[in-house]
Formats: structure tokens, C-alpha cells, sequence
């Protein structure tokens, strides 16, 4: 029986070792990480921002920030622990070793007399025939009478002082951490350890395969539905125009499963209204557009009219039900833009280069979701080839104080940003009728729109000058500044109910043939991570062209310098194409911001692969004649190259005429066949691909 309950006490302790193992070194982790935050603020503090609320830290924001699973979970566990540690000590308090000195009150090495004397007075008080308590019977009987017996035996004592124990010398007890009920492996407690055993080393483990399995097969590692990435690469075209971007986003199967309830029409009729001027509908035959639009699916119908409300402004009037859909579509929005962009700039092509008219397209398409600015304020109005869009991601501005600052002289974004801050308060107060607090405002947010440079080279490792067919890489490093000095940094999205983080997309691409080369996602939020890996490229590309240690020592210093000076290393390997001068460019595209894109122009040069293989042959063969020849070129067409992004939105149905009047007559012999500069194939064999696609 003691035994028994020690076994049984034995069980707390070993939950206890179980749950702390775990839980004490992640919530040393967790702290740390939370002392450590930067308390800097990132987030824009203008007026609308702070009336939306995301960035609020009052009491109810604090403790819903706190409240989370994670915590609740992790706090739960600790009171567990809590409660566990004091049974433990409860439980040894009443289970003492047996001393039967203690029990009768005396020292040890008592006499006979003595321990009898001490016997009678404890009989006086815990006898039955004394005391009718029932605690005080069991103890008597179980402490008393025991240690009484121990003490007059002269075999009981002298084991007891020889061994420590009445009965003599104890052999080795095992024991097993479990409680006293599943023991005894008989009638219902064995059926309960039974259950016990097949739940948790069975049932449990698999039910956590089963739901793991049903969810990767219909999500991928970003949460977005495999069907929707089919849906997506079906429709993704690479002629596909920007403004047509929104008909392939809305086909999501996210956005197809939102319930269409009955209840939704008449809202959806008034939102039909309110946003028409938006959905590209012929106004000569307004009736059948109209009939023609709402014979699409529900979900499509609902779909995009709820972007369209999001996008002019106009969700204040939606009913509860729809307000709910609405945030959902707006949460996902970003994730399955991030997942059509890059299936625009999917290697498809033999020569696996992705699309860049699509590729543009969706980072427009968010960033007009992000600062709710309609997709018509992008076209090109005069004179100013951005658009509108740009002035309308600022607080407080419209189309009317446009027109007003038009009036100045002042058409363009860039012209506003380049203008010292007490011109720009003089021309929003006096000219375009802001108040002192709403310029203010005006201020805050131009010092956090950032501005972009690019430094881009491309070489061959460890060779001069490229031919064809060499594996070339790209060194591409992307400061970011801003008028607050923060690198890293929350955008102004007083619309965007969510806090979105700005992320810059860089393409390597040909604009010519419409190819992008390379494209790779860059972050100016983690530091950390950012030095990790520009020091981790630095040192194997150096490592490679065998340089010393010394060498590879001052690369990398100076490369974590230029990272926290707030530059980006991007890098990218790519197949030289075949001979011939190629026009680049590199596009680094915001995602949240509109008016800070960046166009760099970079020419590169891919010499004959000699049969011999050797570098030179090439340059040796055309004589200087024919190289000033192609530098007199080449500086002409540079001349006729933009540096500034401009937005494609406004040139959807021209370009593609333009594109394939401009395409025709250049080919080049990619491995001995006929193949135009953007990639495709001869004019039969592109001929059947776009029926084929058709």
C-alpha cells in the first residue's frame, strides 16, 4: 500500500518535469525577444492613420495584443505548473517517512519506560474509547499504535536502528509514475488505461496526420489554395494588360467559396451604381454591358465590386454581411497578388524567362488596393504620365486641390517631392486651401514614401566580358531612403484595415521581347537577416574567385556597412543568350507605394562563343572598326531610353499592335533554330502557340 502511494505521488512530479522541459526555455526565448523589440516607431502618424485605428495603443489594444492563442496558451500551461508544484508539496507533507521517535513525541534512544509514558499520554488523547473523531481513530491506528509496537519489540527496534526500518534491511522498490487508479489493472481502470494508451499513441497522432494531409493537399507553404494556383497560371497570359490583371485576381477559389446569400442583392445593385464609372463598361451599349456583367458568376460579380468599392472609397455603405466578406477579401488580397506575381515571372519559355507586362500589371493592382486609389487614376492625364494615382494616396488630397496646384505649375509627383517643405506649405495652405494640420499631414507622409536607387552590374565570375552561353551574375544593390531617416518602415494605408508591410519586387527584364530575366523579392524590414545573407554571398563569391582572407574579410565589412546604411544586395545567376547587344532594365517595383518605382537602364553586351573556347577571338575577328561601330549604336540607343518608370496601365491594346509590328524582322539562331528576341518561335510555330493558348 505505501508503495502504491508513492508510486501515485510520483505522477504529479512527472508531469511536472514533462511540461517544464519545454515550456521554461521557450518563455525565456519569448521574453528575450520582447525586451529586445525596437520601441522605435515604424508606422505612418498622420491623422487618418490614427483615426483608423490599427496602430492604437490604448488598454484594449494592449490586452487584445497580449490575449492571443499563443499567449493565453503559454500562460494556461504556467498555472498549470502553478498548481501542480503545490499539490507536490501538499502531497509531501502528509506522506512522511515513518519515525517512530517523532510519532510519540520523544528523542531518540528513549527508554522503555519512557516510550510507554508517552504511549499512555497519546492513548488519553487519540484513543476510540477516548475520542470518538474518526481522524482520531486512523491515526492512532495507523502512526500511534505502529510506532508504539516498533519501539517495545526488541526485534522491531533494533532493525530500526540498524536499518532505519522496523522490518529489518529493504531491497530496491521500483516504482512507475502513474496514478493509483490505473494501477490496477482490473475492470475499469484497466478499460481506462487501455483508452489512454490507444488515444494518445494512436488516435491522436493520427488524427494530427489526417488534418495536416487535408490541409497541404489544399493549401500550399503560403496558405493559398491549389486550385487557385491553377485557376491563376491558366489565365496568366503574357500579353496580359495591366487593367485586365483584376479579372484573373478575382477568379481566387478563396473568393470563390464566399457565400453569395440572397440578402446581398439589393447592396450589391446600389454598389453596382456607385462604382460603374470603374468596371470598363461600353456606355454606348450601357444595357447589355450591364446585363452582359451581372450574367458572370455571383462570386465574380461580388468579387469585384467589393475591390471596386474598396478602390473609389465607398465601403462605408455596405451592410454588416458584406462588410465582413469585404475585410476577408482585403486580409487574402495580398497573399494571392504575392502568388500571381509570381506566376507572371514563371520561366515558361525555352529560354525561361518570365513576363513583364503581367508582372507590372499585379504590383499596380497593389498597390492601388493598398491606398485605395481607382486603377482609372493611373492613366496618363496632362501631360503627367502617372496619373493622378499618386496624389491620391496623400491625406486630405482630391481631384479639386489638384486642379488647384495644377494652377502652379505643379503636375507631376516627383515635381511636389522635389519642393523645399516651406514652398510645399505655402503652395498647400494659400493655394491648394489646406489647413496648417492637414500640410502637416502632407509632410508626414512624403517623409515615409521612400525613394529608390539601384547600382546593377552583370559579369561573368572570374572571366572578362560575356559570351554566349556563359553563366552570368547579377550584383544588384538597393538603397532605400527616406525624409524620416527610418529604412524600415509601416506604409501610409489609413483605407487598408490591415497592417501591410512595403516589399520591392526586382526584375531583370528586357522590355523589348516582354521577359523577365530575374526577379526576386526584396525586404527592408529584418536587418539581421539581410547582413546574414549579403555577408553569406560576399564571402562565397569571393571564396570563389580566390581571394585571401584578408580580401573576403574587407568585402564583407564593407557589405554589412552598406546594409545598415539601408541597401539590399540582390543576387541572381542567369544563361548568357546568344550574340548581340541586349537593352536591359531593372524594375523595382513597390508594392505598396505609388510614385516610387525605380527604372534603371543597363546594356549588355554578349560577345561569339569562339569554337576554341577562349576569350578575345571574338574582339579579334571584328577589328576596332566594327567595335566603335557598335559603341556609335549603342550610345544612339541609349539616348532614346527613359530612366523613369512609367506605368503601362494607359497602353494595354496599342502596345500589343505596336509590340508585333516592332517584332517582326528580328530573329536570332538560338542552337541552330530561328527564334524571335522575345523568345517564341518562328511566325508558324508562334502562330499555333497563340491558338493554342487561344
Amino acid at each position: 500500500m505505501a508503495a502504491s502511494e508513492e508510486n501515485s505521488a510520483l505522477f504529479p512530479i512527472f508531469i511536472l518535469t514533462v511540461m517544464a522541459l519545454p515550456l521554461v526555455p521557450y518563455t525565456i526565448v519569448k521574453l528575450c525577444r520582447a525586451a529586445s523589440r525596437k520601441a522605435k516607431i515604424i508606422h505612418c502618424q498622420c491623422s487618418e492613420c490614427s483615426r483608423s485605428g490599427k496602430y492604437r495603443k490604448s488598454i484594449f489594444k494592449r490586452i487584445s495584443n497580449f490575449l492571443t492563442c499563443s499567449n493565453m496558451t503559454l500562460l494556461l500551461l504556467w498555472v498549470i505548473m502553478g498548481i501542480l508544484v503545490y499539490y507536490i508539496k501538499h502531497i509531501n507533507r502528509e506522506i512522511q517517512p515513518f519515525e517512530p521517535f517523532n510519532i510519540l513525541g520523544l528523542e531518540s534512544g528513549a527508554s522503555d519506560s519512557e516510550i510507554k509514558k508517552a504511549y499512555r499520554k497519546l492513548s488519553i488523547l487519540y484513543h476510540p474509547d477516548k475520542n470518538p473523531d474518526p481522524e482520531a481513530h486512523k491515526y492512532f491506528v495507523e502512526f500511534i499504535s505502529k510506532a508504539y509496537q516498533a519501539l517495545t519489540d526488541p526485534v522491531s527496534r533494533e532493525n530500526y536502528e540498524k536499518y532505519g526500518h522496523p522490518d529489518g534491511r529493504q531491497g530496491l522498490q521500483m516504482g512507475i509514475a502513474l496514478p493509483q487508479f490505473l494501477l490496477n489493472i482490473d475492470g475499469a481502470s484497466g478499460g481506462v488505461l487501455l483508452l489512454g494508451i490507444v488515444g494518445v499513441c494512436i488516435l491522436l497522432p493520427l488524427m494530427i496526420a489526417v488534418i495536416y494531409l487535408s490541409r497541404s493537399s489544399k493549401y500550399t507553404g503560403n496558405y493559398v489554395m491549389h486550385q487557385t494556383l491553377s485557376t491563376y497560371y491558366y489565365f496568366m497570359k503574357p500579353s496580359l494588360a495591366p487593367s485586365k490583371v483584376m479579372d484573373v485576381f478575382i477568379k481566387a477559389a478563396e473568393y470563390m467559396e464566399m457565400p453569395v446569400r440572397r440578402s446581398d442583392d439589393e447592396p450589391l445593385q446600389k454598389l453596382f451604381f456607385a462604382v460603374r464609372s470603374e468596371l470598363n463598361l461600353d456606355l454606348k451599349n450601357i444595357k447589355t454591358e450591364q446585363a452582359k456583367f451581372w450574367k458572370q458568376h455571383p462570386s465574380l460579380v461580388k468579387m469585384e465590386l467589393l475591390i471596386q468599392a474598396h478602390l473609389t472609397r465607398e465601403s462605408a455603405a455596405l451592410s454588416p454581411a458584406l462588410m465582413s466578406d469585404f475585410r476577408r477579401m482585403l486580409e487574402l488580397a495580398p497573399r494571392l497578388l504575392e502568388e500571381l506575381l509570381k506566376i507572371a515571372v514563371l520561366p515558361r519559355n525555352p529560354h525561361g524567362y518570365g513576363w513583364l507586362r503581367p508582372a507590372i500589371g499585379v504590383v499596380e493592382l497593389s498597390q492601388c488596393i493598398i491606398q485605395a486609389v481607382p486603377l482609372s487614376a493611373r492613366k496618363a492625364t496632362g501631360g503627367n504620365p502617372e496619373g493622378i494615382a499618386p496624389f491620391l494616396q496623400l491625406p486630405h488630397f482630391s481631384e479639386t486641390i489638384l486642379k488647384k496646384i495644377a494652377r502652379k505649375k505643379v503636375r507631376s509627383f516627383q515635381e511636389l517631392r522635389d519642393m523645399s517643405p516651406e514652398d510645399r506649405a505655402e503652395l498647400l495652405t494659400q493655394t491648394a486651401g489646406l489647413s496648417a494640420a492637414e500640410a502637416h499631414d502632407v509632410e508626414l507622409v512624403l517623409a515615409m514614401i521612400p525613394s529608390i536607387t539601384v547600382d546593377i552590374t552583370c559579369e561573368t565570375e572570374g572571366e572578362e566580358g560575356i559570351q554566349e552561353g556563359d553563366i552570368v551574375t547579377m550584383y544588384a544593390w538597393v538603397t532605400l531612403k527616406r525624409g524620416n531617416g527610418l529604412v524600415g518602415a509601416l506604409p501610409h494605408t489609413p483605407y487598408y484595415p490591415f497592417p501591410k508591410e512595403e516589399n520591392l519586387w526586382l526584375f531583370l527584364a528586357d522590355p523589348a521581347s516582354n521577359d523577365v530575366w530575374l526577379s526576386q523579392k526584396v525586404s527592408f524590414m529584418d536587418e539581421p537577416a539581410a547582413i546574414t545573407a549579403a555577408s553569406k554571398a560576399i564571402q562565397e563569391t569571393k571564396e570563389g574567385l580566390g581571394a585571401s582572407l584578408k580580401e573576403i574579410g574587407n568585402a564583407v565589412r564593407e557589405a554589412v556597412e552598406k546594409v545598415k546604411a539601408g541597401s539590399r544586395l540582390v543576387m541572381g545567376k542567369f544563361q548568357a543568350p546568344a550574340e548581340g547587344s541586349y537593352n536591359l532594365c531593372s524594375y523595382c517595383l513597390c508594392d505598396a507605394w505609388i510614385g516610387c518605382d525605380k527604372k534603371t537602364n543597363l546594356k549588355l553586351k554578349v560577345l561569339k562563343r569562339s569554337r576554341a573556347g577562349t576569350r578575345g577571338a571574338h574582339a579579334a575577328e571584328e577589328g576596332p572598326v566594327t567595335e566603335e561601330r557598335v559603341e556609335e549604336e549603342d550610345e544612339e540607343e541609349e539616348e532614346d531610353y527613359d530612366e523613369d518608370y512609367e506605368s503601362e496601365y494607359s497602353e494595354d491594346e496599342e502596345d500589343d499592335k505596336n509590340k508585333k509590328n516592332n517584332n517582326k524582322g528580328k530573329v536570332v539562331v538560338v542552337n541552330g533554330k530561328a527564334k524571335g528576341r522575345d523568345g517564341s518561335a518562328t511566325a508558324s510555330e508562334d502562330d499555333g502557340s497563340e491558338s493554342d493558348e487561344e
